[in-house]
């Protein structure tokens, strides 16, 4: 996808935690979860968030990457789930996956092989991979890009048409 044919969506901490909080209050009727696994590095706060409003002790996380900047590449487990929470999913326990995004499904897909009876959770959801998640707050368009708080610094943005101020 081209820079110019891309939209962008820029969500601040406040929005980031505010949705992250919704997200646990739609969660809160499909509990309760015995863990949440949060895929690394953009489900680590809202992990933490949607953990912390639904009262859940277990957190572990998967580290998969399939982000190199702004590009998708090939998808790499850095640090798969323990064995115990695996375990515990197999035993009939209530497990809650979270992650910031979910785009083209592809890291969804890889995470659900290693739990597939666990609830699938995002905060923003695209077309692609939109059937991957249980519960989603926000679907955005395929061809936009989000940038979450700790992508983003205060700088000038260029009015959308093109013009100037």
């Amino acid at each position: 996808m081209t820079q110019s044919s891309q939209k962008s969506f820029p969500v601040t901490w406040d929005q980031f935690h505010r949705d992250s909080r919704a997200l646990a209050w739609r969660l809160s009727e499909a509990g309760p979860f015995e863990a949440c696994v949060a895929i690394t590095r953009g489900g680590l706060v809202p992990a933490g968030i949607v953990a912390r409003e639904l009262n859940i002790r277990t957190i572990e996380c998967v580290s998969v990457k399939s982000y190199d900047h702004q590009s998708q590449g090939g998808i790499q487990v850095l640090k798969p789930i323990a064995p115990s929470i695996i375990e515990a999913a197999r035993a009939g326990k209530k497990v809650l996956i979270v992650d910031d995004l979910v785009d083209t499904g592809a890291t969804a897909r890889v995470v659900r092989d290693m739990l597939p009876g666990a609830h699938f959770a995002t905060v923003y959801a695209k077309p692609k991979g939109r059937e991957m998640v249980d519960t989603f707050i926000t679907e955005v368009s395929q061809d936009t890009w989000i940038f979450f708080p700790w992508d983003l610094d205060f700088t000038y943005v260029a009015p959308i048409s093109g013009g100037t101020d």
